[in-house]
């Protein structure tokens, strides 16, 4: 059983050129626990919902796809995120959301719990988040996602501590080349991965849009390239990459109580190429809407196997 944290919210998307806004179920967090779902997970969902509209909303899609719900789910109102798209279907975010999750325990130790997004970083309710990493821990793999958005979280000199902290407390980073720009400007992404691989993870995941994933594990360095696809737009795909990589992990027994060592020396290609499809799929196709495990498993016919680099270090 997987446990993910954090925020659910409506996001407004509008098309490029156009004044119409769609009104669908997002929230990165959200995003995920939604896409482990659909890909055979079982998954509790602990986040913030508002007796509202917006809620109903997202109730019903969370649900829907065999989201199971806990948490604070009578807040007076829901989230909001409006995405503007540019023409390349590239999501740009302004939000109207408070974020506080306060005295929420874990009813069960999961195998893993995945936190990010800044339910990790915006306060009050980034501290009872931090809480319960430090609750599953002992028990479980920790995955992490940034998903930096500065219009909420704060100045950089706040929040690189706090992200900082969370990476090394985790098993599995995944981090967009974005939100490392905004937190280390000036440094190449791969010299951040390798910093924070040596701070705790197992696997540093750096994706970079069009330009594939960069990632690193105590074996080995790899790049992968994007997989050709027709961009409707990017909204979820990440969340989509991390849900994917995370499903994939878990089948290969990687995840879970005592496996640390094991993810630790285990190769990491088949399931990045995993979440990479998963990626993919979701780039097909509008807002957050990650592939069902039949979705992907026929995708794996018609998308090509792409090519790899790959620095080997050490035996």
């Amino acid at each position: 059983m997987m446990t993910v944290v954090g925020e659910s919210l409506v996001d407004l998307v509008g098309e490029a050129g156009s004044e119409v806004y769609r009104a669908r179920p997002g929230g990165s967090p959200a995003n995920v626990a939604v896409g482990l779902a659909r890909l055979g997970v079982e998954v509790t969902f602990v986040t913030e919902l508002g007796a509202d509209p917006p809620g109903t909303l997202l109730r019903r899609h969370l649900e829907g796809a065999g989201v199971r719900l806990t948490g604070c789910l009578d807040r007076p109102s829901s989230g909001l995120a409006v995405a503007s798209l540019d023409e390349a279907g590239v999501a740009h975010y302004t939000f109207a959301i408070s974020w506080r999750l306060a005295g929420v325990r874990l009813d069960e130790l999961p195998e893993v719990l995945h936190v990010g997004s800044f339910a990790a970083t915006l306060e009050p309710g980034a501290a009872n988040v931090a809480e319960l990493v430090e609750q599953a821990r002992p028990h479980a793999t920790i995955s992490y996602d940034p998903n930096i958005r500065p219009a909420l979280i704060g100045s950089r000199a706040q929040q690189r501590p706090r992200v900082e902290r969370l990476v090394a407390r985790a098993d599995v980073v995944k981090a967009s080349v974005d939100d490392l720009a905004w937190l280390y400007p000036g440094e190449p992404y791969d010299q951040v991965a390798a910093r924070w691989l040596e701070s705790g993870p197992a696997l540093v995941v750096v994706t970079l849009g069009e330009r594939g994933v960069h990632a690193r594990s105590r074996r080995s360095v790899l790049d992968l390239p994007a997989l050709p696809v027709r961009v409707v737009d990017t909204v979820g795909a990440g969340d989509a990459f991390m849900s994917g990589l995370l499903a994939a992990l878990r089948e290969a027994g990687l995840l879970g109580r005592n496996r640390r060592a094991a993810l630790a020396e285990a190769d990491p290609e088949p399931a990045l190429r995993t979440a990479l499809l998963a990626a993919a799929l979701t780039c097909e196709r509008p807002g957050a809407d990650p592939p069902t495990r039949a979705e992907l498993a026929a995708a794996r016919d018609r998308l090509p196997v792409t090519g790899t680099r790959e620095t080997r270090l050490g035996d």
